[in-house]
């Protein structure tokens, strides 16, 4: 009989240490009301991890008047508490929207 053959030490509920580990992860936005701000965003996502950067872009008509507002946001979280984001806040109304969030996209500019 072999003791610990095979056995991987988890952490709390059973998660890997990759799956609690924190790491910046990009995230795209979509879906936001034209009056959400910066810091309404860092609120909302500071609640599963800490948010490093958050940008917002509203694409305008030939009037000026906002058709579509989306954001990408930089988190340091977890897989675990990415999940838990995607999962509460995926496909919910918030502030005159309905966010759809993802995974970014690499950038073309860090490419």
């Amino acid at each position: 009989m072999l003791v610990g053959a095979g056995v991987r030490t988890a952490g709390a509920a059973g998660l890997s240490h990759v799956e609690m580990q924190r790491v910046p992860k990009r995230l795209y936005v979509g879906g936001l009301g034209h009056a959400v701000s910066k810091a309404e965003l860092q609120e909302r996502f500071g609640k599963f991890g800490h948010v490093l950067d958050a940008e917002i872009i509203t694409r305008q008509d030939d009037q000026g008047n906002p058709l579509k507002a989306f954001a990408y946001i930089t988190v340091n979280i977890s897989d675990v508490d990415l999940r838990k984001c995607m999962t509460l806040l995926n496909k919910t109304k918030w502030k005159g929207g309905t966010l759809q969030i993802q995974l970014a996209k690499e950038s073309f500019l860090h490419r």
